[in-house]
C-alpha cells in the first residue's frame, strides 16, 4: 500500500519545555482520531512532511515534533553558543510528556525511525501508561556496540571512506571512541575546525550506507550539516545518555525489553540495514513479548524506500482500528 496523500497541519505551535528551549510541534489528520506521535531520527534530523503520509488521516490524530535543537525548535544546535548539556534522552522524554499533556492526549501510538526507535523504546519502557502501540523502523537500541559498528566496524566494508573519516583525527584519537573524538572537534572554538569535522562526519554517514551511497541534499547546507553532526556526536559520544557504563550504556534498552510486554509493537526492518550485523532487531523481537517483526528484502536503513513505506503504512493501518 502506498503512502497516503499529502496533508497539511491543522494546528501547530512552539512549546516552552524549559532550559530556554522551545519545541516545535504540529498536528494533522483527524482531530478526533487515534493519537500518534512521530519520533524522527538522527538525532537531529528534524520532522518532515513525508512522515504524515504513513498514517490514515481519517483515522489518526498525527503529532509531529522537532526534538530539541533541530528543525524549527530553538535554540538550534547550529548555533555554537547553544547549550548541549540540556539536550539528552531524559530531556527529550520529558518534552514528550509535556507535549502529550499540552495536547490533552491520554495515550498515543509511538512511531520512531532509527534514533527515533531508540527514543520510542526508552519512552515506552519508562512511561508505559502513555503508549498504546509502537511502530519502529531502522531499529536500533543505542548501545555502545551499535555506535562502534557505525563508526568503526563498517570501515572494513568501506575502507577508502573510513580512511578519509579518521584522517581528520589526531593519531592518538583514531583508536578510541570515534564519536566522542569527533564531538570534541565539533565543539572546538575554531570555526574552521568545526566545519571540517562536520563535513567529514556527514561524508562518512553518506558513504557507510547498506545500499549504493546516495547524496543527502541537506548535508550540502553548512548550517544543517553542523547541527546534525553536532547532535549525533553529542549523543553517540555519550552513550545516548541511556545509563551507566556498567550496562554498556544502551544495553539498558535491550535489557528492559520485557517491560514492553503489555504494549503491542511492529518492527519494520530492511534486510540490508547495517545494524542487522549485530542482530539487534532479532534480539529485541525475541525479548519483547507480543512484538511483530516484518523484514523487507533488499532495503537498507531507508524508511522512504517504496516497500518499506508500504510495510509501515500497513502497520499503522493495522493499529488504526484497535
Amino acid at each position: 500500500m502506498p503512502p497516503y496523500p499529502e496533508i497539511e497541519p491543522y494546528d501547530h505551535g512552539m512549546l516552552d519545555v524549559g532550559d530556554g528551549n522551545l519545541v516545535y510541534w504540529e498536528v494533522c489528520g483527524n482531530p478526533r482520531g487515534r493519537p500518534a506521535v512521530v519520533l524522527h531520527g538522527g538525532p537531529g534530523s528534524g520532522a518532515g512532511a513525508w512522515f504524515r503520509r504513513l498514517f490514515d488521516p481519517a483515522a489518526y490524530r498525527i503529532v509531529l515534533l522537532d526534538q530539541r535543537g533541530c528543525g524549527r525548535s530553538t535554540p538550534s544546535a547550529s548555533a555554537y553558543e547553544t547549550d548541549m548539556s540540556v539536550n539528552t534522552t531524559a530531556h527529550v522524554i520529558a518534552d514528550l510528556e509535556l507535549l502529550r499533556r499540552h495536547l490533552g492526549i491520554g495515550r498515543w501510538l509511538v512511531w520512531g525511525v532509527s534514533w527515533g526507535s531508540v527514543l520510542g523504546l526508552r519512552y515506552a519502557q519508562t512511561h508505559p501508561e502513555a503508549v498504546t502501540e509502537l511502530v519502529l523502523t531502522g531499529v536500533a537500541t543505542g548501545s555502545d556496540a551499535e555506535v562502534a559498528l557505525m563508526t568503526r566496524g563498517l570501515g572494513h566494508f568501506y575502507p577508502e571512506a573510513f580512511e578519509r573519516f579518521v584522517a581528520e583525527l589526531a593519531e592518538g584519537e583514531r583508536d578510541g571512541d570515534l564519536a566522542a573524538a569527533y564531538n570534541r572537534l565539533i565543539e572546538s572554538p575554531d570555526e574552521a575546525v568545526r566545519a571540517r569535522a562536520a563535513r567529514a562526519w556527514t561524508d562518512w554517514e553518506t558513504a557507510a550506507a547498506a545500499e549504493p551511497p546516495r547524496s543527502v541534499p541537506r548535508f550540502e547546507d553548512p548550517e544543517f550539516r553542523y547541527s546534525f553532526a553536532r547532535t549525533v556526536t553529542h549523543y553517540w559520544g555519550n552513550g545516548h545518555f541511556l545509563g551507566d557504563a556498567g550496562e554498556g550504556h544502551g544495553g539498558v534498552v535491550l535489557r528492559d525489553a520485557p517491560l514492553l510486554k503489555d504494549i503491542p509493537g511492529t518492527l519494520v526492518q530492511g534486510t540490508l540495514d547495517p545494524g542487522n550485523l549485530l542482530g539487534i532487531v532479532w534480539r529485541l523481537h525475541h525479548a519483547w513479548p507480543g512484538s511483530e517483526l516484518i523484514l523487507v528484502d533488499d532495503v537498507g536503513h531507508n524508511a522512504g524506500a517504496p516497500d518499506m513505506a508500504a510495510a509501515l503504512v500497513a502497520a499503522t493501518d493495522k493499529y488504526a482500528g484497535r
